[in-house]
C-alpha cells in the first residue's frame, strides 16, 4: 500500500469514527461496490492485474470525494444529531448519585440531620421580634457609649479645675515624660532630658502594644519646641489628669485610649506609650489637626475660601496659598459646608459644578477640591471686590434657603495684598450684624498692604495672619478655630461630639493597628478664670476612642440569623459600621484606606433602597421597619443571592448615630431553643474536634485583666465549671452552644470510624466539618498535614470559612439557600480573582502587621504556588434544619472538603461510553466519549463557574470566558440569568491628564527650566525653613506630587458588574449554534440533587469571532457631565447637630491677630527673583 492509499485509509477511518451512522456507512459501501472497489475495501485485492488496479485507484478517489462531501453536509445539516441528550442525561444521573454518596458518607450529613430530627419533640421554635431586638441592642449601645461620655466629662472637669488653680510661670522648669524620649540614653549612657525610665508592658486590651497603665505621657510634634513655656505649663497643669485616667479605666475597663489635646500643641495620652517616629525621625502627629479636636472646639460652619490667583501670586506665594487652602480643608468635617473661589481679572469657582452653592465638606469633596486646587495657575490682575460679593451671596442664600450648617459662617481670604478695605461691600452684605466672619491670610513677605488685609478681618469679627513660609501655615490656620470657639467657651457650653468612622494611621505605627475603624467622643476644655472670660480661651479637648468592632459586639450575630446583620450610620447618613463597608484597597504592594472610606452613604451600600426610604427614616432618627427584596453578592461579587430582608431601625439616644438590623425571611425569622444539663453539655464541649467562634462574645474577657489572655472556649469552660463565676457570659448563647455540642457529639465517633478504616477511604477526601447557629464548629482532618492540599482550610487565617464578627462561614451561608439534604458544590474563591480589587472590613482585625506585610508580597512564588494548590479543592455542603409544626429553623450546615481530583476521576470515568457500546438505538455519536478531541465536556456550578474541564487551568474560571457562544445561548434560552450588581465603593484607574503640545521646539528648554525651578524651589523652601519644621512639612510636597501623578492611580468610582444564576426549573436543554461555515451543538443536563450542570459541547467549531467571551469584569459607570454635576451638587437629607454657638455678646472681637516680619537674606532674595522669572 502506497502513501496515497494510507492517507485514504486514515480519512476513511476518521470519518467512520466521526459519523457513527451505520446506515450511512452502508450507503457508502454500496457506492464503493458500484465503483468496483469491494476487494480494496476489505483488503482482498489478491493478484489483480495491472489493468484491474486502475479501477480501485479511481474508486479510492471517488470514495475520498464522497466522504469529504458527505462529511461537510453532515456537519452543516445533521450537527444536532451528533450528541445524544439521553446519553448525557444518563451520565448526569450516574455522576449525581456517585458524588451524593461520596458527600453523604464522608460528611455524615444524614446522621446529623437525624440527630436534630430526634430532638424536635423537645425543642420549641420562637419567632424573632425584630423591633424588640433593635431597641434592645440600641439600649445596650447607648449604655456603653454613655459610660464613655461620663469618662470624658470627668476628664474635662479635672482639666478645667487644674487650670483654674494653676498660675502661669514663664520660667517654669518641669520634667515630664516625653513619649519620644522615654527609655533612651545619650552618648554618655545617661537618660535623655524629658525621658528617663518609663515602664512598658504588652497589654492584650491595648492591642498587645507595650503600655504603662499607671502613667500617661506626652507627645509633642516635631515642629513644636518641647520646652516652650506654654508646653511646660500645660504639661505641669495636666499632670492632674493621671489620677482621673486611672480612675476612669477602673470604673470602665472597656475604655481604650484616653487623651487630652492641648491648644498649645502637646498631646497627653493614657496609657503611656513609646511614640515611634517615621522613617525620617519626625513626628507629624498634631492633635489639633484631628477631627475629634476640631469638631469639639467649634460648632458646624459654612466656609467660602477666596484665593488670589493674580499674576503677583506666582512662584512660592502660590505654593503657600495652595498649602493654606489644603490645611483649611483639613480642618473641616462632615457637619461643615464649603466652596472655593479663585479670582484675578474675573471670579471663577475652582469646581464650576458647585457654582453658587455650598457642598458638604466630607472626605470625598475635600479630596476633590485638593485635586482642583493643585491645578490653579496665576494670571492677570487681582480684583477681590467681586469675589467678596460672590462669597457673601453664597452664604446669604444658603442661610435664606435653610441650607448648609445654619450655624457659623466664614470667608477665608488668601491674598498677597489688598489695595483698599472694601468697606462698601461689608456695609452692603455684613454690617451691622457681622454674621459672617472674615479671616485673612496675607501670603508672602511683602507688607505693603498688610493694614488693609488686617482691617478687613478685625472689622468682621475674624482674624488676620501673615503667612510667609510653609512652616507658618499650620499654626496660622489653627487660629480661626480658636476664634470660632469663643462664643462656646464664654458660655461654657460643653457639647459632647462623636466623630465619623476613621482609621488612625498616624497614631499607630503598626499597620495592623492603623487600619482599625473607630469613632471618638470628645469635649472641649475651657479656661474658667474670670480675667480671661471675654477672650474665650480654649485650653484643649479631651476624648477617648471606641473601636467600632467592640460596639458591634453588642448586636450578636447568633441572634440575627445566617444572612442577618447589624449596621450603624451617622446623622449625615454615612456608614459607621456595616459588613459590606470595604474601607481598604491595595495600590501596588501597599494597603491603604480609600479616599472616601468614611463618607460612604447608606444608599451606596443598601443600594436596593432606590427611593432612599430607609436612609431618610434613619437619618431623621425615626424608629420603624421596612421590607426590601435585595440582590446580595457573595464571594466578593462572584455570586449573587436573592433575599427578602426586613430592616428594623432606631436612634441611639445622646449620640448622632442610628442603628439598623436586618433579618432575612426564611433564615432569620425563627430561633429554636433546647435545654441540656451543664454537666452533659460540658462533657461534649471539651471534645478535641470542637471549637467556638473566637470573635463572638460568649463571655466578656476584657473587663478583668486576668481574663484577657483567655480564649472564648477557655472562658466558657471556666465559667461553667465554677472556676470563674464572676465572668459575664451570654446565658442564651451558652445554652444554645451546650445544646448543639450534645446533639453533634456523635459526629466525632462517626468521622473517627471512617478515618480508622484507611483501606476504605477515598484518596483526596481531606476534611469533614460542621457548624451550628451558635458558632460551634467540629471538624475531622482525614488527611495528614503533609498530604493535604487545602492546608489553610478552617485555620485562623481562613476567615471566609470561619464564624466572624461580620458573617457566618461562606459554606454555611451558601448551604442555607438550598433544601436540607441537597449538597451544594463549589470551588473556593482565590484571592487573585477579586472582583472588587480590595479587602473586607475585617481584614486588618484578623492579620498581624507582619501578616499584612507578607500578604502584600503577592508576587512571591510560595504564595502563587499555594494559591494554585488551594484553588484545586471542592467543598460540598448542605443545610441541617429543625422543624416544629409549620416553623422551620436552620440548625447548622455540614460538609466535606476534598481535592478536585476526587470528583474529576469520577466525572471522566462516567463521561465515556465504552467502545463495545451497542449503538443501534443511539441517535447521535456512539460511543460518546468526553476524552474525544472533538468534544469538550465541563462540570459547572449554578453561577457558571467551571469545576471540571479538560484544561485544568480552566477550573475556577467563569464558563462565559471560555465559550461565549454557548453561554450567550444559555442566557438567551433562559437557563441562566444575568444579574446586574452595583458597587459604589469601587476603585478605578483614571486616565492621565492630557499634556499640552504647544512650544515643541522650546520644550527641551522648558523641561530643563522646570527641573531647575523644582530644585531651586525646594532648596529655597529648605533654607526658608532651615529648622526641623521644614522636614515636618515635606509630606506636603509629597502630597502635591502625588496629586499630579494621581491620574494613573486608583480613584473612587461607581461600577456595574454582572453575576449569573442558573434557573433550576430548566433541567436540561440542547441547541445548535450557527457560526459561519460550521455549526456547534451542545447539551446541558442538570446533575440531580445538586447545584451542578454537565455540559457537553462540540469542540471542532470555533464561534469566537461571532460570540466574544462573556466576562465578569466590572465596568465603570460613566455619567454625562450634567448628571455627574447633579450628583455632586445634590445634598441628601441629613440631621444637623442640635447645638450651635455662633455668637456671644461678651466676645472680645478686638483680639484679631497681628503681623510678624521675617527677614530674608540677599541670596535667598536673588533665588526668589530667579524663580519668578522662570515661572
Amino acid at each position: 500500500m502506497n502513501v496515497f492509499e494510507e492517507i485514504v485509509d486514515w480519512i476513511f477511518i476518521f470519518w467512520e469514527r466521526l459519523l457513527y451512522q451505520r446506515a450511512t456507512i452502508a450507503r457508502l459501501m454500496r457506492i464503493a461496490a458500484a465503483a468496483g472497489m469491494n476487494r480494496w475495501i476489505w483488503g482482498n485485492a489478491g493478484n489483480a492485474s495491472k489493468s484491474d488496479r486502475s479501477g480501485p485507484r479511481r474508486g479510492r478517489l471517488m470514495l475520498l470525494l464522497w466522504i469529504i462531501l458527505y462529511g461537510s453536509l453532515c456537519l452543516m445539516v445533521e450537527g444536532q444529531m451528533k450528541i445524544s441528550p439521553e446519553t448525557v442525561q444518563q451520565w448526569a444521573v450516574s455522576f449525581g448519585k456517585e458524588i451524593a454518596v461520596l458527600s453523604t458518607r464522608y460528611s455524615g450529613a444524614k446522621l446529623l440531620q437525624k440527630k436534630y430530627k430526634d430532638i424536635e419533640a423537645v425543642v420549641k421554635i420562637e419567632e424573632v421580634d425584630g423591633e424588640e431586638l433593635v431597641k434592645k441592642f440600641a439600649e445596650e449601645m447607648e449604655e456603653m457609649l454613655g459610660r464613655k461620655m461620663k469618662s470624658v466629662k470627668r476628664l474635662a472637669e479635672a482639666a478645667e479645675d487644674a487650670d483654674l488653680y494653676h498660675e502661669y510661670n514663664e520660667t517654669l522648669m518641669f520634667e515630664y515624660f516625653n513619649s519620644m524620649l522615654i527609655n533612651k540614653v545619650d552618648e554618655d549612657g545617661n537618660p535623655m532630658l524629658l525621658g528617663g525610665e518609663f515602664a512598658l508592658e504588652k497589654n492584650e486590651h491595648f492591642n498587645k502594644l507595650p503600655v504603662n497603665t499607671q502613667l500617661s505621657n506626652i507627645q509633642v510634634p516635631t515642629n513644636v519646641y518641647n520646652r516652650d513655656p506654654d508646653i511646660l505649663n500645660g504639661a505641669y497643669m495636666s499632670e492632674a489628669l493621671n489620677d482621673v485616667f486611672i480612675d476612669n479605666f477602673q470604673k470602665d475597663p472597656t475604655l481604650t485610649w484616653q487623651y487630652f489635646g492641648s491648644a498649645a500643641g502637646f498631646f497627653r495620652l493614657y496609657p503611656g506609650i513609646q511614640w515611634i517616629p517615621d522613617e525620617n525621625g519626625v513626628v507629624t502627629f498634631d492633635c489639633r489637626n484631628r477631627n475629634w479636636y476640631i469638631q469639639a472646639a467649634t460648632s458646624p460652619k459654612d466656609v467660602v475660601i477666596v484665593v488670589d490667583v493674580s499674576g503677583s501670586m506666582k512662584g512660592l506665594r502660590l505654593t503657600i496659598a495652595k498649602h493654606t487652602i489644603n490645611t483649611i480643608l483639613d480642618t473641616l468635617g462632615e457637619n461643615d459646608f464649603v466652596n472655593i473661589i479663585a479670582y484675578s481679572d474675573y471670579v471663577r469657582y475652582v469646581e464650576p459644578c458647585f457654582k453658587g452653592t455650598l457642598v458638604q465638606a466630607d472626605l470625598d469633596n475635600r479630596e476633590h477640591f485638593k485635586l482642583l486646587v493643585d491645578e490653579l495657575h496665576v494670571k492677570g490682575e487681582g480684583k477681590v471686590k467681586n469675589a467678596m460679593k460672590e462669597s457673601f451671596k453664597i452664604l446669604n442664600e444658603a442661610a435664606a434657603l435653610g441650607q448648609g450648617s445654619l450655624c457659623n459662617q466664614a470667608i477665608m481670604l488668601i491674598t498677597d495684598g489688598a489695595m483698599e478695605d472694601f468697606q462698601s461691600v461689608f456695609e452692603e452684605f455684613n454690617w451691622p450684624e457681622r454674621r459672617v466672619r472674615v479671616f485673612t491670610y496675607l501670603i508672602g513677605r511683602e507688607m505693603t498692604f498688610a493694614e488693609n488685609v488686617k482691617w478687613i478681618a478685625c472689622n468682621n469679627k475674624g482674624y488676620y495672619t501673615h503667612v510667609s513660609t510653609l512652616a507658618d501655615v499650620q499654626e496660622n490656620v489653627m487660629e480661626y478655630l480658636h476664634v470660632l470657639s469663643r462664643p462656646m467657651v464664654i458660655n461654657h457650653d460643653h457639647d459632647i461630639i462623636w466623630t465619623e468612622a476613621y482609621m488612625d494611621s498616624v497614631l499607630f505605627n503598626s499597620q495592623a493597628q492603623s487600619l482599625l475603624l473607630m469613632t471618638s467622643v470628645a469635649m472641649p476644655v475651657f479656661s474658667k478664670k474670670k480675667e480671661t472670660l471675654s477672650h474665650g480661651i480654649l485650653l484643649g479637648v479631651v476624648g477617648t476612642d471606641v473601636a467600632l468592632k467592640e460596639l458591634m459586639r453588642l448586636a450578636p450575630r447568633y441572634k440575627l440569623g445566617v444572612h442577618g446583620y447589624a449596621y450603624l450610620i451617622t446623622n449625615n447618613g454615612y456608614i459607621l459600621s456595616h459588613p459590606d463597608l470595604r474601607p481598604l484597597y491595595k495600590e501596588g504592594k501597599e494597603l491603604k484606606p480609600k479616599p472616601n472610606y468614611n463618607s460612604v452613604d447608606l444608599a451606596e451600600v443598601e443600594w436596593e433602597d432606590t427611593e432612599e426610604k430607609l436612609r431618610t427614616a434613619m437619618v431623621k432618627g425615626e424608629t420603624g421597619t421596612l421590607a426590601l427584596d435585595v440582590r446580595a453578592s457573595l464571594d466578593k461579587g462572584k455570586r449573587v443571592m436573592f433575599l427578602k430582608n426586613d430592616y428594623f431601625y432606631t436612634v441611639i439616644n445622646e449620640t448622632p448615630f442610628s442603628l439598623g438590623i436586618v433579618l432575612t425571611r426564611g433564615y432569620g425569622q425563627y430561633i429554636f431553643i433546647g435545654n441540656v444539663s451543664v454537666e452533659e453539655g460540658l462533657h461534649d464541649l471539651l471534645a478535641p474536634d470542637l471549637t467556638i467562634a473566637s470573635e463572638w462574645t460568649y463571655c466578656e474577657t476584657d473587663i478583668d485583666p486576668a481574663h484577657r489572655k483567655l480564649t472564648q472556649l477557655q472562658a466558657v469552660v471556666r465559667y461553667l465549671t465554677g472556676k470563674e463565676p464572676d465572668l459575664e457570659c451570654d446565658v442564651q448563647l451558652l445554652q444554645q452552644t451546650l445544646f448543639d455540642a450534645v446533639v453533634t457529639a456523635p459526629m466525632e465517633a462517626y468521622w473517627t470510624a471512617l478515618m480508622l478504616n484507611a483501606s476504605g477511604m477515598d484518596e483526596g477526601v481531606e476534611t469533614a466539618f460542621l457548624g451550628t447557629r451558635s458558632g460551634l464548629m467540629r471538624f475531622q482532618k482525614y488527611a495528614g498535614i503533609e498530604k493535604r492540599v487545602a492546608k489553610s482550610f478552617l485555620t485562623s487565617v481562613d476567615k471566609e470559612n470561619m464564624f466572624t464578627l461580620d458573617h457566618f462561614p461562606v459554606w454555611y451561608r451558601r448551604a442555607s439557600d438550598y433544601p436540607a439534604g441537597q449538597f451544594l458544590y463549589y470551588m473556593p474563591r482565590q484571592e487573585t480573582k477579586d472582583t472588587f480589587r480590595d479587602y473586607e472590613p475585617d481584614y486588618s482585625d484578623t492579620l498581624s502587621a507582619k501578616e499584612v506585610e507578607l500578604e502584600a508580597e503577592e508576587g512571591g512564588r510560595k504564595r502563587m504556588k499555594a494559591e494554585e494548590e488551594e484553588g484545586r479543592i471542592v467543598i460540598a455542603t448542605t443545610a441541617v434544619t429543625v422543624t416544629v409544626g409549620k416553623k422551620t429553623a436552620i440548625a447548622g450546615a455540614i460538609g466535606v472538603q476534598m481535592t478536585l481530583d476526587v470528583i474529576e476521576s469520577k466525572f471522566w470515568a462516567i463521561a465515556s461510553q465504552p467502545n463495545d457500546t451497542v449503538c443501534s438505538d443511539e441517535d447521535g455519536i456512539c460511543p460518546l466519549q468526553c476524552d474525544s478531541f472533538d468534544l469538550a465536556c465541563y462540570l459547572i456550578d449554578n453561577n457558571g463557574f467551571v469545576l471540571i474541564s479538560k484544561q485544568r487551568k480552566d477550573s475556577g474560571r467563569f464558563f462565559g470566558e471560555l465559550d461565549g457562544s454557548v453561554m450567550t445561548t444559555l442566557i438567551r434560552m433562559g437557563m441562566f440569568k444575568r444579574v446586574s450588581l452595583f458597587d459604589y465603593q469601587a476603585m478605578c484607574k483614571m486616565n492621565l491628564h492630557s499634556v499640552s503640545s504647544a512650544r515643541p521646539l522650546l520644550s527641551p528648554f522648558y523641561g530643563l527650566a522646570s527641573a531647575l525651578k523644582w530644585f531651586l524651589s525646594n532648596f529655597l523652601l529648605f533654607l526658608l525653613e532651615f529648622n526641623i519644621c521644614g522636614f515636618w512639612h515635606t509630606e506636603h510636597f509629597a502630597d502635591a506630587s502625588a496629586h499630579k501623578k494621581r491620574g494613573d492611580n486608583l480613584q473612587p468610582c461607581d461600577t456595574e458588574y454582572p453575576s449569573f444564576v442558573y434557573e433550576p426549573s430548566v433541567k436540561e436543554t440542547n441547541s445548535i449554534i450557527k457560526c459561519g461555515r460550521c455549526q456547534k451543538m451542545f447539551v446541558v443536563q442538570q446533575i440531580p440533587e445538586s447545584n451542578l450542570l454537565m455540559l457537553v459541547v462540540q469542540a471542532d467549531c470555533d464561534c469566537s469571532r461571532q460570540y466574544p467571551p462573556i466576562t465578569m469584569s466590572p465596568e465603570e459607570v460613566k455619567y454625562i457631565a450634567s448628571v455627574k454635576c447633579d450628583r455632586m451638587r445634590s445634598q441628601k437629607i441629613r440631621r444637623r447637630p442640635e447645638s450651635c454657638h455662633a455668637y456671644h455678646a461678651q466676645e472680645n472681637a478686638n483680639d484679631c491677630g497681628g503681623a510678624s516680619v521675617i527677614s530674608l537674606s540677599a541670596s535667598l532674595f536673588l533665588i526668589s527673583c530667579f524663580l519668578t522669572l522662570v515661572s
